[in-house]
Order: C-alpha cells, then structure tokens, then sequence
C-alpha cells in the first residue's frame, strides 16, 4: 500500500450536462459499498476559494479555481479517499496536468448539445446570458477546451439513465 493514490474520478462537462448527478450517483454507490470516497462539486468548491468579489468568472480565475481542485483531489487520494469531482474546469492544461500528476485520474466528459443545456438549464445561466446580465459562460462566450484525451466521453442520450452511466463508469474503472 505504500504509495497508493486512490482514484480521482475526473467528471467534466458545461452547466447542465448532469456532471453533479452522475457524480452522486456514483458517490451513493461507492458508499453503498463501505468503499472510502469523497464527493467535490465545482460549485460548492468555487465557494470555499473565491475572492470576495468574484461574480462573474474570467478564464483565468477559472483556470486558477481548477489548478485548485486538481492539486486538493491529488492530496485527498494520496490519503486513500476514492474523490470524485464534478467540475467544468474545460482546459487542456487542467488535463494534461492531472494526467502528468494523478497517479490514478480518471477523467468522463459528459458532451451534451447546447440545445439541450439551455432547455435544462437548471441554474439559471443560459437564460441570464442570453439576457445579457452575465458574461463569461463557458461554452458561450469563454472558450472551452474539449478533453482530447478523456478515458471516456458521454455523448448525450435522453435514453440513459444517471444509475446506467453511474454502473458503466464503475465498470470502466474497474471499481
């Protein structure tokens, strides 16, 4: 066990792809299982690091938040933890850099039409955007960087359910 890292389970895709749903579907599982797992959403994260007056969030600061997440689910798997984290965090540097330093990352990237996303659109984004009230929405007006390399990428399918996607990843990180 000396050396162990346990596995980050790296869930990304933009606002209202399900990334927080499949990621608790597969967080009750793992738990189901007495198995040691923590959950990280993007959004509960962002809250515990940004500045007092962020509201809108520029690609930098954005970077900035998901150079934190990595490092934090690095830390967190060194100490045993199965981390899961759902997280836009679209930046090929953020990827490349959990590949080069997550011993045991695992990176879905739920790609799901932005027709689709702005029907959802469960927070409120695509609608305030279109409005003109915010800026700086992924996908939108903040360029993305699509995983070039994602272990395994979910093309939407109003078909699937979030406990099939949940079994199909455990099954494909052999967890």
């Amino acid at each position: 066990m000396k050396n162990y890292t346990a596995p980050v389970l790296w869930i990304t895709g933009l606002s209202g792809s399900g990334k927080t749903t499949l990621a608790k579907e597969v967080y009750g599982i793992l738990k189901s299982r007495n198995l040691p797992v923590i959950l990280f959403d993007g959004d509960e994260l962002r809250e515990i690091f940004k500045s007092k007056s962020e509201q809108n969030y520029s690609r930098e600061e954005r970077m900035d938040f998901a150079m934190k997440y990595s490092k934090l689910c690095l830390q967190v798997s060194k100490q045993g933890l199965i981390v899961i984290i759902a997280t836009i965090s679209l930046f090929k540097k953020i990827h490349d850099w959990n590949r080069d330093n997550i011993p045991n990352y695992f990176e879905v990237f739920l790609k799901v039409p932005i027709d689709e996303l702005k029907r959802r659109d469960v927070k409120g984004i695509y609608k305030s955007f279109d409005k003109g009230e915010i800026t700086d929405v992924a996908g939108l007006d903040l360029n993305i960087e699509e995983p070039e390399n994602a272990h395994w990428v979910v093309e939407y399918d109003p078909n699937r359910s979030p406990k099939s996607l949940a079994d199909e990843l455990l099954k494909r990180k052999n967890l």
